[in-house]
């Protein structure tokens, strides 16, 4: 057996995925970790062969739609209606409509997502619903990958909010790349829906139509509209959201579950100093987390949950004071996010989701997406399940229709809706489950026995970990990548008519493995520069120290000038510091200081809160967020890595501007 490996050929000027692609064929036993390290490749005479210039770039959507022609499919005398044009039913309705189904969407308002509109921002699309689009649709699939920003190929997981540790990484290009299946990006959410909507057809969907009432008398659904208009069908399809009105209509009113969190959420003009070397972060806590992921661009989206009663009000423009009070004293990863978001950037919600369900349906009406099992967003999978619903209900009804044509009789719609139901029932509700999971470890970790024990709070200075995060950490080095590979890939051999296959636009580093189980090696991958910040209760006369990644170029301070010695003198003039006190240096892709036999010594404060001091003529390594003190705490400075404009131009050749709206 082969897997396609596609190369898509790159003009140097082009900024946007030429469509033609040359087949290269890689076994699907290929080692995985091989690939990893494997530069773009093609094969000629049978032999591997190096190909140059090969770039993943992003694009937004063209505005010109790729043609499609629906002759090369029988139009079926079945009549599909659909509630609902969000992501959930526009991929549906994409799906009858290349199985040869006669379709109509109705959607109260297509100007702007379910939900928070053009400002909830970009959505995560995981393999695993890459994949179910690429079996719906390959050129749809194609442009919407190419509207992406990838980021699977790069470190993901779980950190310490306070000191920005990791925790746990998750490797989710592995199971991608071991199945053949897309790798796991972030696009915006109106980019999306204006592909799929161009893709199904104005003629497809009728706008500013709000589904609600429906009635069935078994041998057709008619559906009512808020203006009372009447259309009817052969099914109803109800993809209208949370508060799905054919849902109520269906089984009753019924409340939304609220989490116990509210949400804030932004898009941040940012760049993180490791941008090239994580995708995105969950930064952990006690009854709040924090969420970051690179959107592309050189934007950042996140967002910050808090343990609260629902229903809460901000005061004007109160969110970001409020946010940087809620999560003070967090690491930089947080605070410099909050801080590089616009006030009116920022949006609240409540977060709700519904309890797994065994009825998705009655008659000839069906659920689809959040109306029938919405999701709370820590696994990214709420909208990944709407996609899968959307390929096995087109894939159900064109099982019956088959079945149908076969034997002379009539379709037998209803129990091919039930179909549907049995077979997404139990892999919704175990990732619903496993999403409600998440939330609970994410809020309830503590790094530090003493945490949020209220008198006894005290036992935090003493640094002893929590026995929860030792016991969580075994459990989810143990089931994190088995969860991962069910989640990402257990879809994926039921996906009928789809190549196995990877694109080699979407290679790793070839250092991905090694960073995975190298902390180390992924910081000194960090490819920024390293500054030294005056910390807050320094002087305030002190300016910023830029270090110098030439080992040739140390820095050399002290009390006076060192024009004679190598490099870069900083001078600080203060009684503590002596003539000549310290010295940084820069060796095999890290910093480290020496301090000089200073009386009044140079110390540390780690991300951790520990203080230390350096041994003298002694290399000691430092890291981002440590603070170094010489002599005296009015000579502090905070250790900061940052990327300048000058080092994200060529990345953001390559990163097409993920539309945030």
């Amino acid at each position: 057996m082969y897997s396609t490996v596609f190369y898509t050929s790159v003009h140097p000027s082009a900024s946007v995925f030429s469509r033609k692609q040359l087949p290269l064929l890689i076994s699907k036993d290929f080692p995985a970790e091989l690939y990893h390290s494997l530069p773009c490749k093609s094969l000629e005479n049978g032999h591997i062969k190096k190909v140059k210039g090969v770039k993943a770039t992003l694009a937004e959507a063209p505005a010109t739609p790729t043609e499609k022609s629906n002759s090369e499919v029988p139009q079926k005398k079945l009549k599909v209606l659909v509630a609902g044009g969000g992501i959930g039913g526009l991929v549906f309705a994409l799906a009858a409509k290349k199985k040869g189904f006669d379709v109509l969407v109705f959607e109260r308002d297509l100007s702007a997502i379910r939900g928070e509109g053009q400002y909830r921002g970009p959505i995560q699309i995981q393999s695993n619903a890459l994949a179910a689009l690429e079996a719906i649709d390959m050129d749809v699939a194609e442009e919407i990958m190419n509207a992406g920003c990838i980021t699977g190929q790069r470190i993901n997981g779980l950190v310490d909010g306070i000191s920005g540790n990791w925790y746990c990484k998750f490797d989710t290009f592995t199971p991608a790349v071991e199945r053949g299946l897309p790798v796991t990006r972030v696009i915006s959410r109106m980019t999306l829906q204006q592909i799929l909507a161009r893709a199904v057809g104005e003629d497809v969907i009728m706008n500013e139509s709000n589904v609600v009432n429906f009635e069935d008398d078994g041998e057709k659904v008619t559906v009512v509209l808020e203006n009372g208009q009447r259309f009817t069908g052969d099914l109803l399809v109800g993809a209208d959201g949370i508060r799905s009105k054919v849902r109520t209509n269906l089984f009753g009113h019924s409340e939304a579950t609220y989490s116990g969190y509210t949400c804030y959420t932004g898009i941040a003009d940012f760049v993180p100093a490791d941008i090239d070397t994580v995708g995105y972060r969950v930064f952990l806590g006690h009854k709040q987390y924090f969420v970051s992921s690179d959107v592309g661009g050189g934007k950042m989206q996140w967002y910050a949950f808090h343990n609260e009663p629902a229903g809460g009000v901000d005061a004007p423009n109160g969110k970001k004071e409020r946010l940087l009070k809620i999560f003070g004293g967090w690491c930089d990863n947080v605070i410099d996010l909050l801080v590089a978001t616009d006030e009116d950037a920022i949006l609240r919600r409540d977060i709700y989701d519904r309890p797994p369900t065994f009825n998705w349906g009655r008659g000839r009406v069906t659920l689809l997406g959040d109306s029938v099992h919405a999701m709370q967003p820590n696994l990214g999978q709420g909208g990944c399940m709407a996609i899968e619903d959307s390929y096995q209900l087109a894939m159900e009804l064109e099982k019956a229709w088959s079945r149908s044509a076969e034997s002379g009789s009539p379709m037998d719609v209803i129990s091919s809706l039930r179909s549907y139901e049995s077979a997404r029932k139990l892999r919704v509700g175990v990732i619903h489950g496993l999403a409600r999971m998440a939330a609970i470890m994410a809020s309830t970790y503590k790094a530090y026995l003493g945490v949020g024990l209220g008198p006894l709070s005290f036992l935090t200075k003493y640094r002893i970990p929590h026995p929860g995060r030792v016991g969580g950490r075994v459990f989810v080095d143990l089931g994190m990548p088995l969860m991962l590979s069910w989640v990402l890939g257990g879809n994926g051999d039921k996906l009928e008519g789809r190549i196995k296959h990877c694109r080699l636009s979407e290679k790793a580093n070839d250092q991905l493995r090694r960073w995975f189980e190298d902390d180390d090696a992924l910081e000194r991958a960090t490819d920024a520069e390293w500054l030294l910040l005056p910390a807050a209760n320094g002087n305030s006369a002190l300016e910023t120290i830029v270090l110098s990644r030439d080992e040739d170029v140390p820095c050399t301070i002290g009390s006076v000038s060192h024009t004679n010695i190598p490099g870069k003198s900083v001078v600080l003039p203060l009684p503590q510091v002596a003539e000549m006190h310290a010295q940084i240096s820069f060796k095999n892709s890290a910093f480290f200081v020496i301090d000089l036999q200073s009386e009044h010594g140079t110390w540390v404060i780690d991300n951790e809160g520990r203080r230390y001091r350096v041994s003298p003529n002694f290399l000691t390594r430092f890291h981002p967020s440590d603070v170094i003190v010489f002599g005296s705490d009015k000579a502090a400075f905070r250790v900061k890595t940052m990327k300048f404009p000058s080092k994200t131009a060529e990345a953001k050749e390559e990163r097409e501007v993920v539309g945030t709206a």
